[in-house]
């Protein structure tokens, strides 16, 4: 470990110069930015200006994917090259410390299907998806200038920094970055608030595969789908990415094709599970992928599971441009302005703005960006393509949930997304109540919606997934016709599942690494993670805790998604703010207080909305919103020998009092953990600023002997580079093929 101080003109002898930097950009890449900016500007000024007339959806669409192309090729470059000044002459920990275990130098087209995978979780699909009840304004300008400015550079830079330091983890960093007394704050809250993320990630999953024997057959076998292909690029056919890949697509095409012939079998009863079994099926296999090698399970997985992932949202794109749907939700509803919403309460700030936490700005992120990812970069200049790019691709997903939620019948999305103890949980109760909101949605709509895709019902499905699967079954019908929206319907329920289940087994990895490191401060042996013992106590521990909360929210009277949630929104946003002061600190200490804004506005941004959100959700009066509220409200009915829909009984009535006060005193802790972080950070602030610098735990810059290209498409430098560097190593020798 060194103790250096690292300078813009320090960095690595120079650092990695951005290619074309300095040089003009040729008439005809002006004029191509020139129109994706005018195309831009006219998609925001209509979403923002349209009121009381039919908005297509693809205005959404552009203004989304322009802003996306502006900011990859101008704003990440700028803090790739400018502000962090990477260097491809530095060895990465990939390199230096390889063991084909945790350290393995990674393709990097392979390596962003593995980043993309495990930070691409629940968030992006269903926080849209509720936030859709307060219109579609404001969770679009969230999710596309979030991620601009504040999630894609907590990913980048994180990624960066850790990976200057051996790929430690967010926790490990922070203690030894900004001291004892913050570090251990920040190390008690990461780990926390990662079980609390794992067991929600997890219980979308449940929800989504209980009683679906198509989808856990599918999901099932893209397990060994993943290890044939992790033996096939490491033994049979090194290096052989794409043949690899393409053996792959087929096998998971055949699995989703067969999952649908097993359904209809004598096979779906024994693959018809409970969500208490999926939960044991889930800790199992979180268990087993943290402990095998990256390379034989997790990668292959992950990169096979981007496959699908991007395919059906470039489909879901596709199918926009097709279908041309409207937006049936107002740019601002009045559950906005009023806050008494029955998909969730609390007003547009700050809930709008935890209620989409992937997508714009995720703490969960953070860990993967300093936990498995930077183990495996190959060369520095990657981690544009790799952090930026990634967050920029599940900003899209997120913004393909909210058309998606948004052009449904409004009627239908209210009686899917409120709870039965508001709608009643018959067509014809929950007609009536959404009648009360002023759609014309009838008994009868709601059950030709149910029918069309082949479900019992669709009232109070709630959590968001059902909602999303209704949206793009409609979507892919109207584009492609075929009568085949039950089809589509359950497909995209598999495709959420498959979605959310690569950051289970990512994250616990990372949490596996976690508790390695903070263990390791005490016992040595204990943070090696090679050290066998250790990799399956920590993977034991951590599936067992998040295994545990998971329990507590499948069994939850009102709903794990509805508790669970919200906790879940606040807390990652937090985390997102220690890893965001992390950053800040590091760039001040490394003598770049000029660029410290890059993170630090973001940073002051999310904290403001989580003190605020963590504030309302501890203190206020409002059961609907308040957690020790909701406590006292079902407490009293207990005392008084009442039962509160939905609790059926005095033992569930119990649970929700017991479930609401954990809830809260959980937020509590949180917030006041994060506080503390950030106290400390200032003070180490004021001290590197005074001093113009600190000393940093970055390790010392090595030669590195890889040629690897930067971006996604190898330019004609690096195609050439990288043929000397074979004819003088040996071909094949010291890159991908």
């Amino acid at each position: 470990m060194s103790t250096t101080v690292t300078r813009d003109d320090a960095h690595g002898g120079g650092g990695h110069r951005d290619p074309g930097g300095g040089r003009r950009l040729p008439l005809r890449s002006v004029l191509i930015w020139t129109a994706v900016a005018a195309v831009g500007a006219v998609a925001w000024t209509v979403l923002a200006l349209a009121r009381g007339e039919a908005v297509s959806a693809l205005w959404i669409l552009f203004a989304a994917l322009c802003s996306y192309a502006i900011a990859y090729r101008f704003y990440a470059r700028f803090i790739t090259y400018k502000v962090l000044r990477t260097d491809d002459r530095r060895a990465t920990p990939a390199e230096r410390l390889q063991n084909g275990v945790d350290y393995d130098v990674t393709d990097r087209r392979v390596l962003f299907g593995h980043h993309f995978a495990a930070i691409a979780g629940a968030g992006p699909l269903v926080g849209p998806v509720l936030a859709a009840q307060m219109g579609y304004l404001p969770g679009t300008i969230w999710i596309v200038v979030g991620v601009i400015f504040a999630g894609a550079v907590q990913d980048l830079t994180v990624m960066f920094f850790s990976m200057r330091r051996n790929g430690k983890s967010l926790g490990q960093m922070v203690r030894e970055e900004i001291g004892i007394v913050g570090g251990i704050a920040a190390l008690i809250a990461v780990f926390a608030i990662m079980i609390i993320i794992l067991a929600v990630l997890a219980l979308i999953v449940v929800n989504a595969l209980a009683e679906s024997p198509w989808g856990v057959f599918s999901i099932a076998l893209t397990v060994p789908i993943a290890l044939f292909m992790g033996v096939y690029l490491r033994t049979l056919r090194p290096g052989r990415v794409l043949e690899a890949t393409g053996i792959g697509v087929v096998l998971l095409l055949l699995a989703i094709i067969g999952g649908g012939w097993v359904q209809e079998s004598g096979l779906a009863d024994a693959l018809t599970l409970s969500r208490e079994w999926l939960v044991l099926a889930l800790v199992v296999y979180g268990f087993v992928a943290s402990v095998l090698p990256v390379w034989l399970l997790l990668t292959p997985r992950d990169y096979l599971s981007t496959f699908m992932k991007i395919g059906v949202i470039a489909l879901l794109a596709v199918s926009l441009l097709i279908a041309r749907p409207v937006l049936q939700a107002d740019a601002v509803t009045d559950f906005a302005r009023e806050g008494t919403g029955p998909v969730f309460a609390g007003s547009l700030f700050p809930f709008v703005f935890i209620t989409i936490a992937c997508g714009a700005l995720s703490g969960f992120h953070a860990l993967i960006s300093s936990g498995t990812t930077p183990k495996m970069v190959a060369k520095e200049s990657q981690i544009r393509l790799i952090g930026y790019g990634g967050m920029l691709m599940e900003s899209f997903v997120a913004i393909s949930a909210l058309i998606a939620a948004c052009v449904i019948d409004q009627g239908l999305y209210f009686a899917m997304n409120s709870p039965a103890g508001a709608t009643g949980g018959t067509v014809e109760s929950a007609a009536a109540f959404v009648n009360g909101f002023g759609f014309d949605t009838t008994a009868a709509d709601l059950a030709a919606a149910s029918a069309a895709v082949q479900e019992p019902t669709l009232v109070s499905r709630t959590g968001g997934a059902p909602t999303l699967a209704v949206g793009i079954s409609q979507i892919f019908s109207d584009a492609f016709g075929g009568g085949l929206q039950a089809f589509w319907y359950h497909f995209a329920i598999m495709f959420e599942a498959l979605f959310i289940l690569t950051a289970v087994d990512a994250g616990t990895r990372v949490g596996r690494f976690m508790l390695q490191d903070t263990i390791g401060n005490v016992w040595k042996r204990f943070g090696d993670l090679s050290w066998r013992p250790g990799n399956l106590i920590a993977s034991a521990v951590v599936v067992g805790l998040w295994g545990s909360v998971l329990y507590i929210g499948v069994t939850d009277p009102l709903g794990g998604v509805n508790q669970l949630f919200p906790l879940f929104g606040i807390a990652n946003q937090l985390l997102a703010a220690i890893a965001l002061t992390l950053v800040t600190v590091l760039l001040i200490k490394h003598g770049k207080a000029r660029y410290a804004w890059v993170s630090g506005v973001p940073l002051v941004w999310d904290l403001i909305v989580t003190m605020t959100a963590s504030w309302q959700k501890v203190f206020s009066d409002i059961p609907a919103i308040g957690y020790f509220a909701q406590a006292q409200r079902y407490r009293d009915a207990r005392d008084a020998g009442e039962l509160l829909a939905p609790a059926q009984d005095q033992g569930q009535m119990d649970q929700v009092v017991f479930n609401s006060t954990l809830n809260g005193v959980l937020q509590s802790f949180f917030a006041v953990l994060v506080i503390v972080v950030a106290a400390n950070a200032a003070v180490v602030v004021v001290r590197a600023l005074r001093a113009g610098g600190l000393p940093t735990t970055e390790e010392p810059a090595t030669p590195s002997h890889l040629v690897e290209p930067a971006d996604l498409f190898a330019t004609a430098e690096e195609k050439r580079a990288m043929a000397e560097h074979r004819a003088m190593a040996g071909a094949g020798e010291g890159t991908w093929r």
